[in-house]
């Protein structure tokens, strides 16, 4: 497969983020119905058709090189925002043959994994989008440039978390975290799998945490499971850390009836986890994806469904998610593009070619952060 990157685009600042038609027809849309509760919603990660974020086992699309750019920004400004900790060294080596395996099978004409010597212990990685060949000794950190978690996810999509399990619990002991939707590594680390989940609203009263960890200390090597989850933010911002609040925070009063199309986005998290052989650890992986509401009613079901959503959303869940500000000015804004008629289940967007649903005034052109 051929991948146009865009490797210009910006996620900060001057924001140049824009989905492609095809990256519209791919995206992840995140509710089967017209109506959103909370839930574990988990299902085996297997290959998806050609043509959806769900093919491989590492999504790579047309951003991947622009966001990689914006990660090395963040860590740069901030190293706090990758940290292992010490126990977890056998987990960093899995996760590296993980996802260096994985795009070399599923994406052999950008990414290539040869190994070499008596034990196959001499690797050599190709990185083709950026630019990157790197040979070293498997298990032996000294010979990368940087510790073989943070060499490995600087070069992914998304953030990665490293869950230990001991206890009849999970603990988060390492990540690497750049794209989160307003929490933090610093903070969470060392958490259990329900202190770091505690600020969410209804689910626990459900005992839907109770389930999930049950499911998840039971999960096996090679048999990966995902989920979707989501929210909404203002901009085409991947960093919404609370680190840097101070950044992005007074944005949410900038949306207006006249800008909200083209300055608030859905944010749709792709969230797998794989069991990790040799460590038994989980990877925790969050895809980040990112559309705004211009492109997304250009797929006609989604504008419906979107619409309906936000009109019976629990208000515990619109203020978790942080959309309290602007919920009522989307809620309008969507309306135009709901004509009332049923839809079916299902997240598919039925459709080949993408409406033209927008007039040329609300087209969206590059701004700068105000």
């Amino acid at each position: 497969m051929s991948i146009a990157f865009k490797p210009d685009e910006s996620f900060r600042d001057i924001y140049t983020y824009r989905n492609s038609d095809e990256a519209i027809l791919r995206f992840p849309f995140p509710f089967p119905e017209d109506k959103y509760m909370y839930s574990v919603n988990i299902e085996p990660h297997a290959s998806g058709e050609p043509g959806t974020v769900f093919r491989a086992a590492f999504d790579v699309d047309e951003h991947y090189i622009a966001e990689c750019r914006d990660r090395a920004f963040t860590l740069e400004c901030d190293p706090l925002r990758c940290q292992v900790l010490e126990h977890m060294d056998a987990a960093q080596w899995d996760t590296l043959e993980l996802i260096m395996e994985s795009l070399a099978r599923d994406y052999p004409e950008y990414f290539q994994l040869e190994r070499n010597g008596e034990h196959g212990e001499r690797w050599t990685w190709t990185n083709r989008p950026l630019r990157l060949t790197q040979s070293f000794v498997f298990g032996d950190a000294a010979t990368l440039p940087c510790p073989p978690f943070e060499y490995i996810t600087r070069q992914a999509q998304g953030d990665f978390c490293l869950l230990d399990q001991r206890e009849d619990n999970l603990f988060m002991d390492g990540g690497t975290v750049t794209t989160q939707a307003d929490w933090s590594l610093d903070f969470d680390l060392g958490m259990s799998f329900t202190e770091w989940h505690g600020p969410v609203p209804l689910a626990h009263q459900a005992g839907i945490f109770e389930r999930a960890l049950k499911f998840l200390l039971r999960l096996q090597p090679g048999a990966p499971v995902r989920r979707l989850n989501w929210t909404m933010t203002v901009n085409p911002r991947l960093d919404t850390s609370p680190e840097h609040y101070p950044e992005w925070g007074p944005d949410r009063a900038s949306i207006t009836p006249e800008n909200i199309g083209r300055k608030l986005y859905l944010r749709v998290e792709l969230q797998t986890l794989f069991r990790l052989p040799r460590s038994n650890a989980i990877l925790f992986c969050v895809r980040c994806y990112l559309i705004g509401l211009d492109e997304l009613v250009r797929v006609p079901k989604w504008g419906k469904r979107l619409h309906r959503v936000l009109n019976t959303l629990p208000q515990e869940l619109a203020e978790y998610k942080g959309l309290v500000r602007y919920r009522e000015t989307a809620r309008q804004w969507l309306a135009q593009f709901d004509d009332g008629a049923p839809t079916t289940l299902g997240t598919q967007s039925e459709v080949d070619r993408l409406s033209d649903s927008l007039s040329k005034s609300h087209v969206r052109p590059s701004f700068a952060c105000s």
